[in-house]
This record gives structure tokens, C-alpha cells and sequence, in this order.
């Protein structure tokens, strides 16, 4: 077990306080420092909490009561900042629903929660709404932000607001340990199940990675990743109100880059496809310089990168010889790389939701960016284990929070317990007793290992497992990681479970391969392309590079291209982009025989 602070010296610091709380004395303190920026229009903090009181009002006067729950589905933008808030103000609880939700999930979501009022930003929500509103017979009213249909249930946004007078005082009656918000998870093993967040599991999550991350104040940060995901919702919600921080929100994350250079942040948080499609682009550019010295000039600023950041782990001593090669390649080279992708600010690059591969974070320890891996899950309010800027080693994801405990079960169980770790699930009694024990332990499904630092490592997913016919126990997630590795390989999937040996499917990504193709004078769509000779054996290479650094029985024996690529809306991968493996054996379980044939 291990303990980096005492949990009561944070609980002090946040002690009977709740999010409205500390809205209140951000506005008060900073009236007119920016809060949140979309497109070309930022709102102050003082701004922030005067609207969030009107929309608070006008929830109350459309008859909402203590409890009750508002669903909300819309981009990354201000007003769903505010809806949220403005819901937590009237004293009422938000949930976020992720918008690549079918409307069957739709209705599973908004029933569970027994959804009173539900908030759309405009047609692309409202179809997957409208089939199954028969099916929510406790929905009183839609509010919708654009193209908002005639008659009841629905109401225009801003008639909506003009109900509201700004004069709301329920938010003095929340307490510290009020529900906050039900987050419900993305579904990798059956139905999503509403996890319960309290003010104080926020507050006390903010408190700590305020303490931790180093960052300058004021600071700036990127939204884009949805609100239904507990990260983005601590780092670009929660926590900006407790540091007064400005958030850029970008809705759509095809723009992301350009997003990235406007807002400049020092602070970017990616789950790891983020970061591997990232590295891809950029491996795309630089596979394409013809220039043989510039090229090699990048080669060499990038080993001068990789080799400063990893003499910075835990453990190691930075020699004057390696800090003076990295900063003359930072100078020349590595700067002008992350001011092109927007980073030339960052001080803290963060990964969750799944390990991030070794590889992904050296390559950008090649740009002198050290990209801290994190822990922890909805269960508990984001991050419980973490690589911190003065104590990190790459491939961990770090050791527990200030306060949080840690310790792993006979199996290898990762087991936490803290402040952070919910109450249990919502109208899930069974579901809350298998997550947490008698002594408050919660059962994370992750298998891990602790090593003499105290720095965990992430192995798999408990059932996600290999087990094959000859009775080996693989973790498939490091072979599709180092898959992944090649610029072209979008998504991977291992399978081997009571099998004499491990096969693959792969697909391509839907970025990348276009451009390699077009640099190798290939024409066609990503089906097209997953039947090209030339694909078929770089990709080809791709496994053969991925099996020299495998065991014999970890090795991928036969594999297979589809011509899909795996989104979230064509139900291969969660929201947080982690696969389904379950829906994928099923969809493909002809093409995974085919495989053994």
C-alpha cells in the first residue's frame, strides 16, 4: 500500500464548501478574468455565475424541484457549461449524455435516471430524441439551443432564459456532500451504469491536481473532449472554477489543431488515440520531407528530446551534457515543432482512460513533452494514481494521489479507496456491491503491478485477459499497442481466448492511410485501400514489427485488414474511443473463424 499525503490535510482545505460555493468566490475574486471562450465571443467569471444564476431561476420557475435530473446532450460549448451549472445552482442534478448515443440508448440513459427536463443543442440530437420520446413519459420539457420544433414538450433556449430573473438562492441550501452530477460510463461491459459525484469528490479531486499539476496563474486549457467523460469535466468544468483558469472550447474536434493555436493552453489533456492520431499526422509530415539533412536534423533534435525527458524520470540524474544537447535541439528544432501543433505553451500534457504505449510517449518525449500517464476511472472522479512533473517514469501511470490508497488484490486486482471514490451507482444495488467492498475498496476490473518506487503499472482489463488453449495468460492490449505504433494501423483488435494461438484484426486510419496512399501514388476509399497490395504488406510489416518484441505466445500468427474503420457510431468503440471487444467479436466472430480455418 501506498500514501502520499494524508487525507484530512486535503479535506480541510475543501471542508464543507460545494461547486456554487466556489463559483461565488472566483466571480467575487476575479469579476472580469475570461472563463470561456467559444469562437469569438468569452464570458468572464463574474459573467459566468450571473447567467448561471438566470438559467437557475429560470429552471425553478418551469417547476424544477430538489433531485431532479437534467439530461443534457450537446457539443463542447458554453451553454452546456452553463445548462450544467445552472441545473447545480436550482438545485437539481445534470448528467451528460455522450452524443454518438443511439436513441435506444438514449431512452436507457434518460430512463435510468428518471430525466425531468432534458437539454439539445439542435437537430443532430434531436433525432436520436425524438423515436423515443413516447418512452420517457417523466420528460416534463426539451429545451433546444437550434431548430427547436414547435409545441410541447419543446421550448427555444431563449424563451427558456427569459423565464429566468437571476435571482435563484437555492444553491445555499447544497451541501458538501450533495450529488453533483451521474456520469454514466461508456459501456465496454453492458449497459451503461449512472455513477454518483458529490461536491465533495470534485472539490477534493480539484484541490489535489491543483496541487500537483505546477501550472501558472491564470492558466488556459482546451475543451473538446466530451462532458459526459469525468476528465474533461473536472479539467474544463470543476477545476477552471476553483483556479479561475480559461477554457477554449472546440466543438468539433476536426478542428482541434486550430483550436490548439488560437488558445496557445498550458495545460492539454488527450485519452491515448488522441495522442496516437497526433503522432501519426506528424509522422505523416515528416515522412514526407524530401530533404535528407532536414530530415535528419529532426531525427537528431528528437533524440537530443527523448533523451533529456526520460534523464528527468524518477531515479535518473540529468547530465550537463544532456541538458546542454537539449536545449541547443530545443532551440533549433523542438520549439518550432510544438508552436506548429499549438503546444509551444504546454506545461502539463496529460493521458488517461486507458495506458498510453510506451512508444506514443516517447516519440513525443522526442519534442520535449512529457506527457504524464494517469489512473482512475468515473468510479473515481477521474484521476487516482498519477505521474506528477518532479516525480514520473514513462510507461507507469504513476502513484496514488495525495490521500488516495492504493494496494492490489491476490490476483493482481488494482484496488483504490479515498475521497474520490463514488457512493456507488445509481439504482444499481448489485452493480454498487460487486464495485465496492465492506472496507470501502473499489474493485477496479484492472489488473496491475506495483513496483519498488511505488509506481503502478497498468497490465489489462481483468476480463479482457487472454487465456489460451494452451493455457497462457496474454494481455492482449500490448499487442494491439505496439500495432498501433504504425501510422497507418487506426484500431487493432487481439483475440486468442481458449484458441491454439493469437490472430489480429486491424484497421486502417482514417487520417493517415489517405495520405499515405496519395505519397505512394495509391487512389481509392479506405476499402479500396485495406485490398492494395502495397497496403496489405506495410501493414504486414507492421505485425512483423510488433512480433519481434513479443513472445513466441504472444505473437500474432495470422491477421486480417477490414474495410471498416471502428467509431463510436458504428459501435466498435465506447465514446472515450476504447474498443468494445465483446460487440467486435460478435460483429466479426465469421472473419476471427475464418482466422483458425
Amino acid at each position: 500500500m501506498a500514501v502520499l499525503q494524508d487525507r484530512a490535510e486535503v479535506e480541510k482545505e475543501i471542508q464543507g464548501a460545494t461547486i456554487a460555493h466556489a463559483l461565488l468566490e472566483t466571480a467575487e475574486r476575479h469579476p472580469d478574468a475570461p472563463a470561456f471562450t467559444q469562437g469569438d465571443e468569452t464570458l468572464t467569471w463574474g459573467e459566468t455565475r450571473q447567467r448561471v444564476l438566470r438559467i437557475a431561476a429560470a429552471f425553478a420557475a418551469l417547476g424544477l424541484e430538489r433531485g431532479d435530473v437534467v439530461a443534457l446532450m450537446m457539443p463542447n460549448r458554453t451553454e452546456h457549461v452553463l445548462a450544467d451549472l445552472g441545473t447545480v445552482h436550482a438545485g437539481g442534478t445534470p448528467t451528460t449524455l455522450y452524443a454518438t448515443l443511439a436513441p435506444e440508448q438514449v431512452a436507457y440513459v434518460a430512463g435510468d435516471c428518471a430525466a425531468k427536463y432534458a437539454v439539445l443543442d439542435g437537430r443532430d440530437q434531436l433525432d436520436r430524441w425524438l423515436p423515443v420520446l413516447s418512452e420517457l413519459p417523466g420528460l416534463r420539457r426539451v429545451i433546444v439551443l437550434n431548430d427547436c420544433p414547435e409545441g410541447e414538450p419543446f421550448i427555444p433556449w431563449e424563451s427558456f432564459l427569459s423565464l429566468g430573473d437571476g435571482t435563484c438562492e437555492r444553491w445555499r441550501d447544497l451541501h458538501h456532500d450533495d450529488t453533483l452530477t451521474v456520469l454514466y460510463t461508456s459501456g465496454t461491459t453492458g449497459p451503461p451504469k449512472g455513477v454518483v459525484i458529490t461536491h465533495r469528490m470534485a472539490l477534493y479531486e480539484c484541490e489535489v491536481s491543483n496541487a500537483t499539476s505546477g501550472l501558472p496563474t491564470p492558466s488556459v486549457g482546451v475543451s473538446y473532449l466530451p462532458f459526459a467523460h469525468i476528465a474533461d469535466r473536472v479539467l474544463s468544468i470543476y477545476l477552471p472554477i476553483v483556479r479561475a483558469s480559461h477554457i477554449h472550447f472546440c466543438a468539433d474536434p476536426a478542428r482541434l489543431s486550430a483550436v490548439l493555436a488560437t488558445a496557445r493552453p498550458h495545460r492539454f489533456f488527450g485519452v491515448p488515440r488522441v495522442w496516437e492520431k497526433m503522432m501519426a499526422a506528424i509522422q505523416a509530415v515528416l515522412g514526407a520531407e524530401q530533404d535528407e539533412a532536414k530530415r535528419a536534423a529532426v531525427a537528431s533534435a528528437m533524440a537530443a528530446g527523448r533523451a533529456y525527458v526520460e534523464s528527468c524520470e524518477y531515479g535518473r540524474e540529468t547530465t550537463p551534457a544532456v541538458l546542454a544537447a537539449y536545449e541547443e535541439a530545443d532551440a533549433a528544432v523542438l520549439s518550432v515543432m510544438r508552436s506548429l501543433i499549438g503546444l509551444d505553451r504546454v506545461r502539463h500534457t496529460l493521458s488517461a482512460a486507458a495506458p498510453l504505449p510506451i512508444e506514443v510517449a516517447r516519440f513525443f518525449a522526442g519534442l520535449g513533452l512529457c506527457i504524464l500517464d494517469v489512473y482512475g476511472m468515473t468510479e473515481t472522479t477521474g484521476a487516482a494514481t498519477g505521474n506528477l512533473p518532479e516525480a514520473f517514469k514513462l510507461g507507469t501511470v504513476g502513484r496514488p494521489m495525495p490521500g488516495i490508497e492504493l494496494r492490489l488484490a491476490g490476483d493482481g486486482e488494482i484496488l483504490l479507496r479515498g475521497t474520490t471514490c463514488t457512493p456507488g451507482y445509481l439504482n444499481r444495488p448489485e452493480a454498487t456491491a460487486e464495485l465496492l467492498d465492506s472496507d470501502g475498496w473499489v474493485h477496479t476490473g484492472d489488473l496491475g503491478e506495483i513496483d519498488a518506487d511505488g509506481f503502478l503499472k497498468v497490465v489489462d482489463r481483468k476480463k479482457e485477459i487472454i487465456i489460451t488453449a494452451g493455457g497462457e495468460n496474454i494481455a492482449p492490449s500490448l499487442i494491439e499497442n505496439l500495432l498501433k505504433e504504425h501510422p497507418l494501423v487506426g484500431q487493432a483488435l487481439a483475440y486468442g481466448d481458449q484458441r491454439r494461438y493469437v490472430v489480429a484484426l486491424v484497421t486502417l486510419d482514417g487520417e493517415v492511410a489517405p495520405v499515405w496512399a496519395a505519397a505512394h501514388g495509391i487512389e481509392g476509399d479506405l476499402e479500396a485501400l485495406a485490398e492494395h497490395p502495397l497496403v496489405l504488406e506495410e501493414v504486414g510489416t507492421a505485425v512483423q514489427e510488433a512480433n519481434e518484441r513479443l513472445a513466441r505466445v504472444q505473437q500474432v500468427k495470422r491477421w486480417r485488414l477490414l474495410p471498416d474503420e471502428w467509431t463510436a457510431e458504428s459501435e466498435e468503440l465506447t465514446p472515450t474511443l476504447k474498443v468494445k471487444r465483446g460487440v467486435v467479436h460478435a460483429k466479426y466472430a465469421p472473419v476471427i473463424d475464418t482466422l483458425y480455418a
